[in-house]
């Protein structure tokens, strides 16, 4: 009744997060303060007592009762029911201690990300209206100048860390089997793409052109093979003298 109006809020991977580890060291403190004990049998005279209270209880809690009047659940009751565990989870955040840290997943990287969105998306609603500049040639020249001086600094800091180190690698057992295991793989599959294209060519387009240079590659080989070559040399060599014999005559 003295609760005023609040704002719910979902409960969030951190919220159960601190919440199982609460339950955690709970249960650490529990078993820290309890001390030694003589554990004893149950018996069957002990089960059938136990049965028996059981029984005993649940009867005379049926006959305390009376008759109720059931009540829906209206969304009053649902807002403040979700209003109460908001605020004992704050309370029992600020009551914490020491807490066990749990790996991030991938739900909790998505939940951030969200989040980080939604609040990019609520600052930018906030902005105020700006004023377009134009891009002046100085402005043009002071950027290209300062990417070449990052790219400088970049290239400076990448040879002094890195160029010229090579990365070691233990050459251990397994690597070796698994590198003469790739060479067998390597060799075999080699051997069978050779015998299936053993026996095997490959069609080409005879056009005008492949014909013309075949035929001369056999007229030169006819002419090497034959001779030929070397007595057209020599009678042309006689056509030349005679003709220079003929004008001077």
């Amino acid at each position: 009744e003295n609760i005023g109006k609040a704002t719910p809020t979902p409960v969030t991977p951190e919220m159960e997060r601190v919440k199982r580890n609460q339950e955690i060291i709970s249960s650490v403190l529990y078993k820290e303060n309890v001390g030694k004990v003589t554990p004893t049998p149950i018996t069957p005279e002990m089960e059938r007592v136990k049965r028996n209270q059981e029984i005993i209880s649940s009867v005379l809690y049926k006959e305390n009762l009376g008759r109720a009047t059931p009540t829906p659940i209206t969304p009053e009751m649902e807002r403040v029911r979700r209003n109460q565990e908001h605020i004992s989870s704050v309370v029992y955040k600020e009551g914490l201690g020491k807490a066990t840290p749990t790996p991030v997943t991938p739900e909790m990287e998505r939940v951030k990300r969200n989040q980080e969105h939604i609040s990019s998306v609520l600052y930018k609603e906030h902005l105020a209206k700006g004023t377009p500049t134009p891009m002046t040639p100085e402005m043009e020249r002071a950027k290209r100048n300062q990417e070449n001086i990052s790219s400088v600094l970049y290239s400076d800091s990448f040879r002094k860390q890195v160029q010229g180190k090579a990365a070691y690698v233990l050459d251990t057992p397994e690597m070796r089997r698994v590198r003469e295991t790739q060479k067998h793989i390597s060799t075999v599959k080699y051997h069978e793409d050779f015998e299936k294209s053993k026996g095997s060519f490959t069609p080409v387009v005879t056009d005008p052109i492949t014909e013309r240079v075949k035929k001369n590659m056999q007229d030169f080989s006819d002419i090497s093979y034959r001779g030929i070559q070397r007595r057209v040399v020599e009678m042309e060599r006689k056509r030349v003298d005679q003709d220079q014999e003929n004008l001077t005559g």
